[in-house]
């Protein structure tokens, strides 16, 4: 195994890092992460910005994140990049094409990185409960979608940004991190581009929460100085689209 200090979110890997509040029980992903453990599946280790895979490639596995932070992308007809989400630790990548028989989308290492391939005779054998896992995971994804969707089309620009970071908090918390701390492995561009907002519109709404004290940036160290403000934030969204 491979010893990534800056990916395998414990307070012992980041001792600036606060201790995270107690988290009610692993991440369903992760669960799948201990069922898949014990097989003898291929692990490869991924350097930043490296491919993962390419929209049109054949499918024939999926890939569940053991450590690092990967971006998913499809291109318009015309080249334009567009961003479909961001995956850490316990993610499932490949999903985009269940059923289908070549990728539909990009998978792009951010940093240094680890997956677990896991092929497809291993979803279509006898294991029962690791396909009910990867179902549960879907399941799951499908609603991640849906609320993103939602977000984007109701919040204004601000309140995406406040929601995701606050939304990355937590699953990093549930991984070790302290929520406080968000390390943000993207670039302002890619996060403007998953949010459908311009790049000068997420630096100004970066640079407002810092000046209300809601947060501090130190470069792509963002810390949360304030959620119960930024939750409040979230809410006046909600209360005036």
């Amino acid at each position: 195994m491979f010893d990534f200090p800056d990916i395998v979110h414990t307070p012992d890997h980041a001792p600036s890092f606060q201790a995270p509040a107690p988290v009610a029980r692993m991440p369903a992903l992760l669960e799948l992460e201990a069922m898949l453990a014990a097989l003898p599946l291929h692990r490869r280790r991924i350097q930043a910005r490296q491919t993962l895979f390419r929209a049109g490639q054949p499918h024939t596995s999926l890939y569940l994140v053991h450590a690092g932070f990967f971006k998913t992308c499809v291109l318009s007809e015309d080249g334009r990049e567009k961003i479909t989400g961001f995956h850490l630790r316990g993610d499932l990548l490949g999903i985009d094409a269940l059923g289908m028989p070549c990728h539909g989308c990009d998978a792009v290492s951010l940093d240094l990185g680890e997956v677990w391939e896991i092929p497809s005779s291993v979803m279509t054998g006898g294991m029962p409960e690791i396909r009910e896992a990867i179902t549960s995971a879907l399941a799951a994804e499908i609603r991640r979608d849906w609320n993103w969707m939602l977000m984007v089309s109701t919040l204004t620009a601000e309140q995406r940004v406040a929601t995701f970071l606050l939304d990355l908090a937590t699953r990093l918390q549930s991984l070790g991190f302290s929520r406080r701390h968000v390390m943000l492995r993207m670039t302002r561009g890619d996060l403007g581009n998953y949010l459908a907002l311009k790049l000068e519109t997420v630096v100004r709404a970066l640079t407002r929460m810092q000046g209300a004290g809601l947060i501090s940036i130190d470069r792509r160290e963002i810390r949360i100085e304030d959620e119960p403000a930024l939750r409040e934030l979230m809410s006046r969204a909600r209360t005036t689209h």
